[in-house]
């Protein structure tokens, strides 16, 4: 577990989580604090359990041993604080549809006018598109777009709820290496002003924008890699950070 000062905001606060799926144990005793403006990285193996915690913070799951706080508080009364871009963002490109009202679909909190999208929602649609560079497709159709700039697009729609979290699940899948480190330059951008939690595969470019490190293989190892004090016990876990961190001090 992260040990921080007191004075910092916990917004993701898990602790003893256990979660099993058909009798087999997915989960086993998760702890994890995030604080405020942390960049949190989930990494690990395939079927070792990232996603599943993802949807235990979203709410998507229930676990019956544990508990999950967001903001000290359930995640029911604290939902609408986490924005979400899921791995599958289930957009049909052959669809019509333009980039601005895939973003206004952000507003899912909102009521809708009987006569579309309100005014105001429209200026926040624009707005979080400039937030991503993408103010100048507007008007485009969302299948004309590269899938870089598709997913810049799906974050512009999870910045519609004005989100204090937001979590993303491999948000660089199937996107070309220029296209990864634009996408993780511009969450390190938006990390400024909210806490992010991605999980990816893509462990090197990770290490290069992340401040924490959760490695979870059923079990969950957790790293500082801001400071490069890690919490871990190196006679009973050694994964890719430390590999990566060991080949990082050599070169330099």
């Amino acid at each position: 577990m992260n040990f921080r000062s007191t004075k910092e905001l916990c917004v993701v606060n898990i602790e003893n989580i256990n979660f099993t799926y058909h009798k087999e144990k997915v989960l086993d005793d998760i702890n994890l604090k995030v604080y405020e403006n942390d960049f949190l990285a989930i990494i690990g193996p395939n079927g070792g359990g990232k996603s599943t915690l993802l949807k235990l913070i979203l709410g998507l799951e229930k676990y019956k041993k544990g508990s999950i706080k967001i903001f000290n508080e359930k995640i029911s009364n604290e939902i609408s604080k986490i924005g979400y871009v899921p791995q599958n963002t289930n957009i049909n490109t052959n669809f019509p549809i333009k980039v601005l009202d895939v973003v206004m679909m952000g507003h899912i909190h909102e009521k809708k006018s009987f006569f579309g999208h309100k005014e105001d929602e429209k200026k926040c649609a624009l707005g979080a598109l400039t937030q991503v560079g993408m103010q100048d497709f507007a008007s485009y159709k969302i299948g004309s777009l590269s899938g870089g700039q598709r997913q810049r697009v799906m974050i512009a729609r999870a910045l519609c709820a004005n989100p204090k979290i937001l979590i993303l699940d491999e948000p660089t899948a199937s996107i070309d290496v220029e296209g990864q480190k634009q996408i993780y330059e511009l969450l390190q951008k938006l990390n400024k002003s909210i806490t992010i939690i991605v999980v990816s595969h893509d462990i090197s470019v990770i290490l290069s924008y992340a401040s924490k490190v959760a490695h979870i293989n059923k079990r969950l190892v957790f790293h500082d890699i801001s400071t490069k004090k890690d919490t871990f016990n190196k006679d009973e876990h050694f994964c890719e950070v430390e590999m990566l961190q060991l080949l990082g001090d050599k070169i330099c």
